[in-house]
């Protein structure tokens, strides 16, 4: 029986060693910071991963060293985007991202923006995409104040989770 348990826990929470806690996250970038690496922050809700989530999170990569992507958990997306949302736990959303070659770390988390998260880690970049723009990201005076620089990076958003959402709806 605690090897079938085991096994079924192992199914439903799957490990990866990416997704971090936020001390194992924190740990992590000490490690690379003196490495010599610089650390990029990107973060959303992701829960319909499409190629402008890919492209976003390559152009983050792009600006050097590592890439953390911060994944709203399930009620905070819920409070962002409202009532049917998420559809997939934030565990499965952090696992497709951690699979990504990309992403080097990715960590759940259930406040509504990362203004916390930038306090602890104090990313080099906080890369958002282009629909903000530097002086409308929320979280930008943390950032600077945390000697780091906001980053608007990906292709035109052209690609919407919510407007894929709709449409599968309408369509069914």
């Amino acid at each position: 029986m605690a090897g079938g348990k085991a096994a079924q826990n192992h199914l439903t929470t799957p490990h990866h060693p990416k997704i971090l806690s936020r001390d194992e996250l924190q740990q992590r970038v000490a490690v690379w910071r003196r490495a010599g690496d610089r650390v990029t922050l990107a973060n959303g809700c992701f829960d319909v991963l499409h190629v402008g989530h890919v492209r976003y999170l390559r152009a983050a990569r792009e600006l050097g060293g590592k890439l953390i992507v911060a994944v709203n958990a399930d009620a905070s997306v819920h409070a962002l985007k409202g009532e049917g949302r998420p559809l997939m736990p934030a565990e499965e959303r952090a696992e497709i991202l951690a699979s990504l070659e990309d992403v080097d770390a990715v960590l759940v988390f259930p406040e509504k923006d990362v203004r916390a998260i930038i306090h602890e880690i104090r990313p080099d970049f906080h890369a958002k995409g282009t629909d903000y723009t530097a002086e409308s990201v929320p979280e930008r005076a943390e950032v600077e104040a945390c000697g780091g620089r906001v980053v608007i990076v990906g292709d035109p958003k052209n690609h919407s989770a919510s407007e894929i959402i709709s449409r599968s709806r309408r369509q069914s």
